[in-house]
């Protein structure tokens, strides 16, 4: 990189305004090793990232990753050649603290457990039975791209929930119509998180909400967190511009990019993924096929997927409901027994809900109905659903090691304090109308040197919030730096190869990880520079939002039309 583009870098980056907050005890670490370490603290997610661009070994790049991490914290304990070894059994403990979190151990389990259930339906011919029906119906990629599309944002209330269940139930379809995975691997992904986050009633609200409120209470206003929520909702242009996108880029059936390449690979040989890519799913070539003498039913696959979203759903509900009881916060308390099925009371429950248990509950359960129908229609024995159901299991363990790595580095680097070190360094003046673009930029530079997007709103959300108030009390001006915030993070994390919603859309669609990363990237960078030019900035200087959604989405569009270059059908 040349002197010039470095100094070009940080000139930009250099805009943001640093507010000095007090950080909480337990971040005081962080802290100290951010100031210790400097521009060091940014070694563990670069080499991850670059070494995993470079080799196409995901599970290599995490492992240097986290190892290098790990190496610098230890260097000043140990001598240089120690530290290796130190740092090698620190490691191992990392991991192991990683997957022993509660949360992540749900995750291991729900993704897991959906792994055997799409096992069992495959089997069943469940999942066949619907590619040949939506074959009928989807008898182009434009329309088989629009049903994964539309069964994307139907599954809006979470986005690892969208991510496992979306792509086994459409690849049949997609593969048919000679949809590449990578292309089906983005829909899925652009509708996972971007969807789940500016959704009513979600299992991100809750956490959202908290960000939100605890930033007000930081400069001493006491608002309803949901109405500012709400607020947010049209200025998250990256969200509504990459939805938009994918729609546009499926009925004009035009692809720019790699992804071009990829889509043309599809159509013209009917290779849906490159012949060496690396599967992170891949039921087909593990004898998990439906026996051919069998009568094939949608219902095989629609009720066990029906099931697990219902149980989902109504199980995220209960959980919360719990959570809220067995609390001391009674006003709150006394809402949801007096009203438990209102408005109100869904988004509480959902807030409160552990997203990762429930989900795996519902899923344990979905796997359970399949393989009693498949026992009642004799199709297999329940000694042989469980083998099958074991061998879905399996075919998942890449998709866990990669999860625990990419948790592991994210533990290391917020123990390193490569986030705060990126906020320390981005100080500067800069015009109101500049602050939202920035707080986009900054959020997705550590969404994506991270993997986190939850981490990422965590940092910013109580700097932005007394910071934008400083520049402007107005309510308006709030809702848009908000908006930058909760979106930006989106956009780092849906560019992200360390990210666990990016390498489950991976697994969902069955696609190679890195040809997933590389072929997406061309696809929201132009939507983010979109967001940033026709959205935030304008936004910020008085425009009115339904005008720039509408000249966005024009733009669009017209990017795909003449940017992008026609793929036969």
């Amino acid at each position: 990189m040349s002197k010039f583009l470095k100094f070009f870098i940080v000139g930009i980056l250099l805009l943001i305004i640093f507010v000095s907050i007090g950080f909480s005890a337990d971040s005081s670490m962080a802290q100290a090793n951010a100031d210790k370490w400097g521009i060091w603290t940014l070694i563990p997610p670069l080499v991850a990232i670059v070494l995993a661009f470079i080799t196409k070994n995901v599970l290599l790049s995490l492992f240097t990753g986290v190892f290098s991490g790990i190496y610098i914290l230890l260097i000043e304990k140990h001598n240089i050649i120690s530290s290796f070894v130190f740092s090698f059994l620190k490691v191992t403990q990392e991991i192991l603290e990683a997957i022993s979190s509660p949360w992540n151990a749900g995750i291991i389990l729900q993704t897991l457990t959906i792994g055997g259930l799409i096992a069992l339906i495959s089997k069943m011919g469940g999942a066949k039975a619907i590619a040949e029906k939506l074959s009928k119906k989807a008898k182009s990629p434009t329309s088989a791209q629009i049903y994964t599309w539309l069964l994307g944002i139907t599954v809006f209330f979470d986005d690892y929930a969208n991510a496992l269940t979306v792509g086994p139930i459409m690849r049949p379809v997609t593969d048919k119509m000679r949809v590449s995975r990578e292309k089906l691997s983005f829909v899925i992904d652009a509708t996972a998180a971007p969807i789940a986050g500016i959704a009513l009633i979600s299992t991100w609200i809750g956490y959202e909400l908290g960000l939100i409120k605890d930033g007000f209470d930081v400069i001493g206003q006491d608002v309803s967190a949901y109405g500012v929520f709400v607020s947010t909702i049209p200025f998250r242009f990256y969200n509504i511009f990459i939805l938009i996108f994918i729609f546009f880029s499926a009925i004009l059936l035009r692809e720019f990019g790699p992804m071009r390449q990829a889509e043309l690979r599809a159509r013209k040989t009917g290779k849906v993924h490159s012949d060496t890519a690396e599967l992170l799913s891949d039921l087909e070539n593990q004898g998990i096929q439906p026996k051919k003498d069998i009568k094939l039913r949608m219902v095989n696959a629609i009720l066990p997927i029906s099931t697990l979203i219902t149980v989902a759903f109504l199980g995220l509900y209960y959980n919360g409901y719990q959570t809220i009881l067995a609390g001391t916060n009674y006003e709150l308390i006394n809402q949801i027994k007096n009203n438990p099925i209102s408005g109100f009371a869904l988004r509480e429950c959902f807030s409160n809900s552990n997203a990762a248990i429930v989900l795996f509950q519902a899923a344990f359960l979905s796997s359970i109905l399949a393989a009693l129908m498949g026992r009642f229609q004799k199709i297999f024995s329940i000694k042989e659903a469980i083998e099958i159901w074991v061998k879905g299991v399996k075919s998942l363990v890449i998709t866990i090691l990669i999860l625990a790595l990419a948790w592991t580095l994210s533990g290391v680097v917020k123990e390193l304090g490569t986030a705060r070190y990126l906020v320390s360094i981005l100080s500067g003046r800069i015009p109101p109308f500049l602050l939202s673009s920035i707080i986009f930029i900054l959020g997705a530079i550590i969404s994506f040197a991270t993997g986190t997007s939850y981490g990422t709103m965590g940092i910013l959300m109580p700097l932005t919030i007394p910071l934008a108030f400083a520049i402007s009390p107005d309510p308006l001006f709030l809702s848009i730096n908000i908006g930058a915030v909760l979106t930006g993070a989106i956009f780092g994390d849906h560019c992200s190869p360390i990210s666990d919603t990016t390498i489950l859309s991976s697994m969902g669609a069955s696609c190679d990880h890195i040809d997933h990363v590389r072929t997406q990237l061309f696809y929201t960078i132009p939507v983010a520079i979109i967001a940033i030019l026709i959205g935030y900035i304008p936004a910020s200087l008085g425009v009115p939002v339904w005008i720039l959604l509408i000249i966005g989405s024009g733009i669009l569009f017209f990017m795909i039309f003449f940017v992008g270059k026609k793929v036969d059908r």
